[in-house]
C-alpha cells in the first residue's frame, strides 16, 4: 500500500556450540602419544596446556574475518571448557548450566553435548583431539542433524573432522555462516593409546559425524601405506638415497612411520613406528620427547630432520610428532629438513599440497611454500606447503 513501510523480517542470529577439552594435546611434546589417562603423567613431565592457546587461536581469526557476528550467538561452557576464551575476546556467550571440577572428563564432554542439543545448536565447534570427537559422538546420540567442526588440539587427531588447523577452522564456519558450504559425514576413527604408546598402529573406525564440507580445509582421515613389494621397493630407494648422501658425525632426528622407519632399517637400527628417534653415530636413541632432543642433540646446525607426510592428509608437523616443536624447528637450517614420501603416498597428496601445524605461525611460515619431497631413489618432486591460515 503506498505510503506504508515494510519492515524487512530480522535474520535469524545462528546457534554455534562451543566446547574445549582443555587437556588435550598435552601429551604431544612429552612424547606419551596421546592424553587420554595420562594426563596428570604429562604435567608431571612439564607439559602445558595446548587447547586453550588453540582455542584462541580459533576465536581471534574468526573475530578478524567476519564482521556480522550478530548473526551468531555461541552457546558454551563454564570454565576450563569454553566461556573465558570467548569473554576475553569479547563475545558475550550463553552459558550452559553444569558444575565441573579442577579436572574434565569424557562424562562432561558427553553432559555439554547433552545441554547444547536442548538449546538447539546447529553447529557444535570443539577444540580437541581425536578422543573428544569420540565422546561429542556418544554426547549427541541419535542427533545427527547438528553439525560438528573439529577445532585441532589434539596429538594424532586421526579424523576426518577436523580442520587443517584453528585459522582454517575459524574459515570453515564463516563459509557455513555464509551457506557456503555442504553437508558431508565424516569418520571418527577410535585410538587405543595405550597401544599406540606400546608402539602398535591400533586404530579402527568409530562412526560418523556430519558437518561442514570445504574440501581444501579439512584434513581428511589418516590413510595407512600399503604394504605391497613395490612400496617397499619404493621405501628402500628413498632409503638408500638418504643413506648415500649421510654427513658424516651429524645427528638425525628421525619421525614417525614406515618410511623414515625403512631408513633406520638400511642404518642396521631399530626404530619405533611411532615415535621420534635420534639418529647418531650409530647410536639410537629411542622414543625422545621434546626435552631429551634438546638434550641428546649436541649441535642443532649439525642436526637433520627425516619425516614423512601422514598418508592422505599430508601433515608434516603437528599431528604426532609434536615432540619436533617449534623450537627444535627453529634451531635447525631449513634446508636440513628432509621430507620423503613413496610415489603411492605423494601421488594423492600432490595436488592438495602438504601441510604444517606447529602451533607457531611464523615457523608455519617459515616451513611454507615449494619444498623437494624424495619419492624414489634420487628422484625429488617439488609439492607445495601450506600455510594453513
Amino acid at each position: 500500500m503506498e505510503g506504508c513501510t515494510v519492515t524487512p523480517s530480522p535474520v535469524r542470529a545462528l546457534r554455534v556450540g562451543f566446547l574445549i577439552n582443555p587437556i588435550a594435546g598435552m601429551g604431544g611434546r612429552v612424547g606419551l602419544k596421546g592424553t587420554d589417562g595420562v594426563a596428570e603423567q604429562a604435567q608431571t613431565m612439564g607439559a602445558e596446556p595446548v587447547a586453550p592457546l588453540r582455542a584462541a587461536q580459533f576465536v581471534k581469526t574468526f573475530l578478524r574475518l567476519y564482521e556480522e557476528s550478530e548473526e551468531v550467538n555461541w552457546i558454551t561452557c563454564p570454565e576450563p571448557m569454553g566461556a573465558r576464551i570467548l569473554i576475553e575476546a569479547g563475545i558475550t556467550p550463553e552459558v550452559v548450566p553444569m558444575e565441573l571440577g579442577e579436572t574434565t572428563s569424557d562424562t562432561d564432554t558427553k553432559k555439554a553435548v547433552k545441554l547444547f542439543v536442548e538449546r538447539e545448536v546447529e553447529l557444535l565447534v570443539f577444540v580437541g583431539g581425536d578422543g573428544t570427537a569420540r565422546d561429542i559422538l556418544d554426547g549427541l546420540g541419535k542427533n545427527t542433524e547438528i553439525l560438528v567442526l573439529g577445532v585441532p588440539a589434539g596429538v594424532k587427531m586421526y579424523s576426518g573432522i577436523f580442520a587443517y588447523s584453528p585459522e582454517t577452522a575459524a574459515r570453515v564456519l564463516i563459509d557455513w555462516l555464509r551457506g557456503e558450504t555442504q553437508t558431508e559425514p565424516f569418520e571418527v576413527m577410535d585410538a587405543d593409546e595405550e597401544a599406540i604408546r606400546g608402539d602398535e598402529f591400533a586404530v579402527k573406525l568409530y562412526g560418523f559425524l556430519q558437518g561442514p564440507l570445504v574440501p581444501a580445509r579439512m584434513q581428511g582421515s589418516k590413510m595407512t601405506s600399503p604394504t605391497t613389494v613395490d612400496e617397499r621397493d619404493n621405501q628402500e630407494a628413498v632409503a638408500r638415497t638418504l643413506l648415500e648422501d649421510m654427513v658424516e658425525g651429524d645427528t638425525y632426528i628421525l619421525g614417525p612411520g614406515s618410511t623414515v622407519r625403512a631408513f633406520a632399517k638400511m642404518l642396521g637400527v631399530k626404530k619405533t613406528l611411532l615415535g621420534v628417534d635420534v639418529y647418531q653415530q650409530g647410536t639410537i636413541h629411542l622414543d625422545v620427547n621434546e626435552e631429551q632432543l634438546l638434550k641428546v642433540v649436541p649441535d642443532f646446525l649439525h642436526a637433520w630432520i627425516i619425516v614423512s607426510p601422514i598418508g592422505n592428509q599430508g601433515m608434516l608437523f603437528g599431528r604426532g610428532n609434536q615432540q619436533i616443536s617449534p623450537n627444535i624447528i627453529r634451531k635447525i637450517p631449513p634446508e636440513q629438513i628432509l621430507v620423503i614420501a613413496t610415489h603411492s603416498k605423494i601421488v594423492t597428496l600432490a595436488e592438495q599440497g602438504l601441510h604444517v601445524d606447529t602451533g607457531d605461525p611464523d615457523v608455519d611460515k617459515m616451513l611454507s611454500g615449494f619444498i623437494r619431497v624424495l619419492v624414489d631413489y634420487r628422484t625429488w618432486r617439488m609439492v607445495n606447503v601450506n600455510r594453513n591460515e
